[in-house]
C-alpha cells in the first residue's frame, strides 16, 4: 500500500489525551505516527498527501447497536448498504446484532456474516452471538464456539431476558471466556401494549405508555446479578434518569458494568413525535425532557460509557401505519457523529469525551482493534469539518431504508473522509 500522509489537521485522540495541530503518517494500514511533532518532518517516499488544515481528525466511530437485515430481510438493509451508510458517517466499525433470520447463534451464521463483510463490505463488520437459541431467552447458545468463530458480545438484540434464573447462568458462563453480555431492558408484562413513554403527552395523543420502571427493574435485577456472579456487563440501551442511578450505584459497587445510550434519547425527547410520525417510535422510547438532560449529564460525567446510533431499518411496510402498529426504531448511521456534535457546540459536552464514547470506549470494552491512533493501531479515520452545515434529505440517505428521526434537521459538522486500514472508503463530493 502507498503511505498515506494527513497534513495539519487538529488531532482528537482520547486514548492519548491529544488534542493538537497535527499530521498522521499511515503506513500498510496503520498508523505510524500522529501529531504535532510530525507536523514538520518530511512524507514518506511516494505517500498521497491529504490536506486537512481546518479539519478534525478522529479514531474512526465504533457503533455497537447495528441492525441489519441480512440473512432474511435483505430489502431493509444489507451487509454491504449498512458498510456504505456507516463509511459516510465515518463509522469504521459495526457491530451487527443477532436478530437476524435465521438468529446468529451458531458458528456458521458468525462466520457467514464475517464471510459476506469480507466480500462486500468497506467497514469492518463484526457479528454479535445471541446469548439464548432462536432468542428465545431459555437455552443458552455455545458462548465459547461463537467467540472463537468471531462473536465479540453476547446480546438479545431486542429482545429482554426474563428469566433471571438465565441471565445468572449466562453472566457466569459469559464471565469464563472473557465475554461481555450487552443487554436492553425492558420488562415485558410492565410495559404492556405501550408504545411511547407513559405520561400526559402519551394521554393528550391517546396512545398507551410505557413506564420507565419497565427499563429500570429488569436493569436492577441485572445489575444484581452481574455483582453476584463478577460477570462483564453492558446496559446496551438506557434513557431514564432513574436508570442511569441504578448504573451509577453499582459502580460505586466495584461491579464490572457499562452503560450505553442511543444517540436518540440524547437528541430527541417525547414531544418529537407531535403528529404521530412513526419515524419516532423507537426503542427505547423517546422520554420526558429531564430524562434527556439526565442522559446527558450521565453521559458527561462517565455513568454512561458509550453512544450508539441504534440503527435499526425498517421499510415503509412496517412505517406507514398508525403509530400504535408501526414497528420500533430508525436509522442512524450516516447521522450519529452530526447529531452527536450537537453536544459539542452547545457546550454540553466537550469533544474529546464525544470522541471517547463514540470510538475509544466501545473499543475498550468490548475488545475491538480501533478507537485509537496510537502507533501500531488500524488507520480506521475519520477526517471531519466541525462547522460544516447541511441538511438530513431522503434523497441523500445512502441506507436502503429511509427512516431517520432526522429528515429535515439542519446539522453542523460533516464526515469529509472515511479511512479504514488506510484506504479511502468514502470522500465528500
Amino acid at each position: 500500500m502507498k503511505p498515506v500522509v494527513l497534513k495539519g489537521g487538529r488531532i482528537v485522540d482520547p486514548s492519548q489525551n491529544l488534542d493538537e495541530t497535527g499530521s498522521v503518517v499511515i503506513l500498510d494500514g496503520k498508523i505510524a505516527d500522529a501529531g504535532a511533532s510530525v507536523l514538520n518532518q518530511g512524507a514518506p517516499d511516494g505517500a498521497e498527501i491529504i490536506d486537512c488544515a481546518g479539519l478534525t481528525i478522529i479514531p474512526g466511530l465504533i457503533d455497537t447497536s447495528v441492525h441489519i437485515g441480512e440473512p432474511g430481510a435483505e430489502h431493509r438493509e444489507t451487509i454491504a448498504s449498512a458498510s456504505a451508510a456507516a463509511a459516510a458517517g465515518g463509522v469504521t466499525t459495526i457491530a451487527m446484532m443477532p436478530d437476524t433470520d435465521p438468529v446468529i447463534d451458531d458458528v456458521s451464521l458468525v462466520e457467514f456474516v464475517l464471510r459476506t463483510a469480507r466480500d462486500t463490505a468497506t467497514v469492518n463488520v463484526l457479528p454479535t452471538g445471541a446469548v439464548t437459541k432462536a432468542l428465545h431467552g431459555s437455552e443458552m447458545t455455545e458462548f465459547g464456539l461463537l467467540k472463537q468463530a468471531g462473536a465479540v458480545f453476547f446480546t438479545e438484540g431486542r429482545k429482554t431476558i426474563d428469566n433471571a434464573l438465565v441471565m445468572r447462568r449466562a453472566l457466569t458462563y459469559a464471565r469464563d471466556f472473557g465475554a461481555v453480555i450487552a443487554h436492553e431492558t425492558q420488562d415485558r408484562d410492565l410495559a404492556s401494549s405501550g408504545v411511547m413513554n407513559e405520561g400526559l403527552f402519551a394521554s393528550w395523543l391517546g396512545l398507551p405508555g410505557s413506564p420507565r420502571e419497565a427499563e429500570a427493574i429488569p436493569l436492577e435485577r441485572d445489575l444484581m446479578l452481574a455483582r453476584l456472579t463478577g460477570g462483564l456487563y453492558h446496559a446496551a440501551k438506557i434513557s431514564a434518569a432513574m436508570s442511569a442511578r441504578a448504573i451509577r450505584r453499582a459502580k460505586d459497587d466495584g461491579a464490572d458494568v457499562t452503560a450505553g445510550v442511543s444517540i436518540n434519547n440524547l437528541a430527541l425527547n417525547e414531544n418529537d413525535i407531535g403528529e404521530y410520525r412513526t419515524f419516532f417510535r423507537l426503542s427505547p422510547p423517546l422520554r420526558a425532557e429531564d430524562d434527556r438532560l439526565a442522559m446527558i449529564e450521565a453521559l458527561r460525567d462517565g455513568t454512561i460509557d458509550i453512544v450508539t446510533s441504534a440503527h435499526d431499518p425498517q421499510d415503509v411496510d412496517t412505517k406507514r401505519l398508525p403509530f400504535a402498529e408501526a414497528a420500533s426504531g430508525a436509522i442512524g448511521l450516516e447521522t450519529l457523529l452530526a447529531v452527536a456534535l450537537r453536544l459539542h457546540h452547545n457546550g454540553d459536552v466537550g469533544l474529546l469525551r464525544l470522541v471517547e464514547v463514540l470510538s475509544t470506549n466501545p473499543a475498550k470494552r468490548f475488545g475491538i482493534a480501533g478507537g485509537t491512533l496510537i502507533t501500531g493501531a488500524p488507520a480506521d479515520i475519520a477526517i471531519v469539518d466541525l462547522d460544516a452545515p447541511w441538511v438530513v434529505s431522503e434523497a441523500d440517505i445512502v441506507s436502503l431504508s429511509k427512516n431517520t428521526s432526522f429528515e429535515g434537521a439542519r446539522l453542523q459538522g460533516r464526515v469529509m473522509r472515511t479511512l479504514v486500514a488506510g484506504r479511502t472508503v468514502f470522500a465528500q463530493e
